[in-house]
């Protein structure tokens, strides 16, 4: 028992050299750093995990120093940003680096001098918000959609790296009010119909905040005249047809064989036949009955047809049309019997079951495909959605 826990211990080891050389082989330097130092705390002497670390540690930090060397000598303002993540970086990695340090590299200790990063890491923030704040304020003064929503992140990076800077709050919500595409969606009936408030109250029951996200919003009602609308999606309902009323009949005759009392088995002679014990033999007496089904197929349709529009406001134009529709479909299937019912099947009575009944009025069809038109409409939607910038 004591050797199959060695080997795995050994086994284990093995894994995570493997995997912290592997990182390293790979320039995944820090992934490298945090594989070794999580081994070398279980056991600080595995000269693999060591020699892993020391060159990952060395070859990360050279690559940080080097791009804010260049980073500094391009001069951009912009640049303020990476160079506080890198200078960040570097303090993070001397961090956690220590929790395993001094370390024994065959007769070399590894101890790295520690750097104090505060002062270039506080420089570089301030200039990083400085340039996000400044920035911002110059992509506000461009009044389009990409220029203000660009502003919002870039304000609120200004906020994240120097906290409170004077009416930030209210410049970062003017942005995001500023950056939202709006759309206002509407219902137009083109149709010779006049139909009911309620139907139209029915076909736009639905969610449009649904289709919201971080920069487009939907609505369906205006709060505020005020309010302008970057788009508009029309709901237009353009056709509507109702079949005229069908009624189909089909026969079919079903016929069964039943018992109907009993007959005396006859001999040759015409003598009742006797069995071993000497009582008549009798047979059961057969005949066959039959029936005729009568199927009434009553069937009635409404189909809905339009399309989803979507149009910009300025400079206007339809930008798509989605085509839309729906059907609404009224089937009932009644049956009658002439002749014996007990030469149905179970299948066939039940259908007897079913009475004929009056066909729905057009517009009580109409409304009913309401809710097939709904999703349609929705669907029409999350197709033009793309679209809206």
């Amino acid at each position: 028992m004591k050797k199959i826990l060695i080997l795995t211990a050994i086994a284990m080891l093995i894994a995570g050299c493997a995997s912290s050389l592997k990182q390293l082989q790979r320039g995944n330097y820090d992934e490298a750093i945090k594989t070794a130092v999580k081994k070398l705390r279980v056991d600080p002497t595995v000269q693999e995990q060591i020699e892993v670390l020391d060159k990952a540690y060395l070859l990360a930090n050279q690559q940080d120093h080097d791009r804010i060397k260049f980073l500094k000598e391009e001069g951009s303002p912009y640049n303020w940003d990476e160079i506080f993540e890198r200078y960040s970086k570097l303090k993070a990695r001397q961090t956690l680096v220590s929790t395993v340090l001094p370390l024994q590299l065959d007769d070399q200790i590894i101890d790295y001098k520690y750097i104090d990063f505060d002062s270039e890491i506080i420089q570089a923030k301030r200039n990083a918000a400085d340039y996000f704040w400044n920035h911002a304020n110059e992509l506000m003064k461009k009044g389009d959609k990409e220029s203000y929503r660009q502003a919002y992140y870039e304000f609120q990076k200004a906020k994240e790296y120097a906290g409170n800077i004077s009416n930030i709050n209210q410049l970062i919500e003017e942005a995001h009010w500023k950056g939202i595409s709006r759309v206002f969606v509407s219902f137009e009936n083109k149709t010779h119909l006049k139909l009911p408030d309620q139907f139209k109250k029915d076909l736009m029951d639905f969610s449009v905040t649904d289709f919201n996200s971080e920069w487009v919003e939907f609505h369906t009602n205006n709060p505020s005249n005020n309010t302008y609308y970057d788009y508009f999606t029309i709901i237009n309902l353009k056709k509507i047809e109702v079949s005229p009323e069908q009624v189909q009949q089909k026969e079919r005759m079903e016929s069964k064989e039943i018992e109907d009392g009993w007959e005396y088995v006859l001999d040759e002679n015409g003598n009742v036949v006797k069995d071993s014990e000497g009582n008549d033999v009798k047979v059961p007496k057969k005949r066959t009955i039959s029936c005729t089904l009568i199927e009434t197929n009553q069937y009635k349709a409404a189909m809905l047809e339009g399309d989803v529009e979507l149009v910009q406001n300025k400079p206007r134009k339809v930008i798509k049309q989605v085509p839309i529709g729906a059907e609404s479909v009224f089937e009932h299937i009644s049956a009658r019997a002439i002749g014996n019912v007990n030469a149905l099947s179970d299948e066939s009575k039940e259908l007897l079951k079913n009475k004929s009944v009056p066909f729905p009025r057009d517009l009580d069809l109409i409304i009913d495909g309401a809710e097939t038109f709904k999703k349609s409409i929705r669907d029409g939607i999350s197709n033009i959605r793309k679209l809206i910038k």
